[in-house]
């Protein structure tokens, strides 16, 4: 079991690239490496490391290097998001995609092979660092690609998935045997027309990615301290198996974090100590990753105000109640879970994925499960009455969802 950070620097947000300070790094990994973690997950900018589709920077290649030898000294592992992308709400894409120059992320071929270059040259930069896990082709972005994103680079699903395999294989070349995979936002799960779906997710790289964030209507509907908060990590985990085609395809929990004032500070660490204990009780779970390690400085201005206080320590690096429960939870021996026997029904049609979002039927009726003491899984409709695919999965009893929510008012 891996537990570790998104990398946020103390000094200088993710701009650090611009004024890389290797010393201010070293002490970043310090009290990183101090809470007893095993692995960061790092991220360069794009447009800082890719300015023009012919120029990648070797200065550039040459820091993150340096931050991946840093973190060996330190006992970290270290895996990098290539296409930053989007982060923390602010969009980072170069200039030869935009405006004058406007082409198709996903399906202009230049662009592609732009891409394609430079994830295959970061993957090269550290195949040969034994710290070094592999690569995520990005950081969700899949909300390039559809609403709510304010300009979207309109795709289909088969758009997605082609770009997607062309962008794994560049990884693969780049540093064969290391572990590549795509990171999506919760969208790809919830939103009936994204067009990154969950197949994509649970059948494309070498696991399975899931981002848990509860300010997307889970806390709003039902509180802090509630079930679907404090589960809602691991009914992604859960969810993602219905996809996947292999029985124990590995899923990391790579973000996770407690936004302020959703979960109130004071609620933080215990918000922190109720996912993880929740989400290890999820078989083939591969690890969890908080977000993240630093608060952002109040010197950086329009900030959404959540993204100020998700750090384990403060940006003098001093670490806070909720640190000290992850790294609680680093500490005690892992217990492999045993296998979840009951499978909840979902719709295997990605145009009625919201159904698994809050406030849908499948959303309410595995919480109610679990509310009831029930350990779920889910299966989809399509696998529902497939004794060999349910048996390899070790399940034993199969419910849809309006065998476990009450009868509407009026019978409907």
């Amino acid at each position: 079991m891996r537990f570790g950070v998104n990398y946020t620097p103390s000094e200088g947000w993710f701009h650090h690239w611009l004024d890389f300070d290797l010393d201010s790094v070293r002490a970043d990994l310090d009290a990183l490496a101090a809470l007893g973690l095993d692995h960061i997950r790092v991220f360069p900018l794009w447009p800082y490391f890719q300015p023009n589709r012919a120029l990648i920077r070797p200065r550039a290649i040459d820091q993150l290097v340096a931050l991946a030898d840093a973190a060996a000294e330190r006992g970290l592992d270290v895996n990098v998001d290539g296409l930053q992308g989007h982060v923390s709400s602010f969009d980072f894409l170069p200039a030869w995609t935009r405006t004058w120059h406007r082409r198709n992320l996903f399906t202009d071929r230049d662009v592609s092979d732009g891409q394609a270059a430079y994830l295959r040259t970061l993957a090269a930069a550290l195949a040969d660092r034994p710290n070094f896990i592999g690569m995520t082709v990005g950081n969700e972005v899949n909300q390039f690609a559809a609403d709510p994103h304010p300009d979207p680079d309109r795709i289909t699903a088969e758009d997605a998935g082609r770009w997607l395999t062309l962008m794994l294989a560049a990884c693969a070349e780049g540093a064969p045997g290391r572990i590549h995979q795509h990171a999506s936002y919760d969208a790809a799960w919830y939103q009936d027309d994204q067009p990154f779906t969950p197949g994509h997710s649970a059948r494309l790289g070498d696991l399975t990615a899931v981002h848990s964030w509860v300010f997307n209507g889970t806390a709003q509907r039902h509180g802090a301290d509630s079930v679907p908060v404090e589960h809602h990590a691991a009914y992604l985990v859960e969810l993602s198996k219905a996809w996947a085609d292999t029985a124990h395809r590995p899923v990391w929990l790579q973000e996770v974090g407690a936004p302020a004032p959703l979960v109130p500070a004071g609620r933080a660490a215990a918000f922190a100590e109720a996912t993880i204990g929740n989400v290890l009780d999820c078989p083939d779970l591969w690890g969890v990753t908080w977000w993240c390690s630093y608060d952002v400085s109040r010197d950086l201005a329009d900030f959404p105000e959540l993204e100020y206080s998700l750090g384990l320590l403060t940006g003098d690096r001093r670490p806070k109640d909720i640190a000290a429960a992850l790294a609680e939870a680093a500490r005690q021996p892992y217990a492999t879970p045993t296998v979840r026997g009951t499978a909840l029904v979902v719709p295997a049609d990605p145009a009625r994925r919201s159904r698994c979002a809050p406030g849908g039927t499948v959303f309410d009726a595995y919480f109610r499960l679990v509310a009831d003491g029930v350990r779920p899984t889910t299966v989809l409709d399509v696998r529902a009455d497939d004794k060999e695919h349910l048996a390899v999965r070790g399940i034993t009893e199969v419910v849809t969802p309006d065998q476990v929510l009450p009868t509407p008012q009026g019978g409907r």
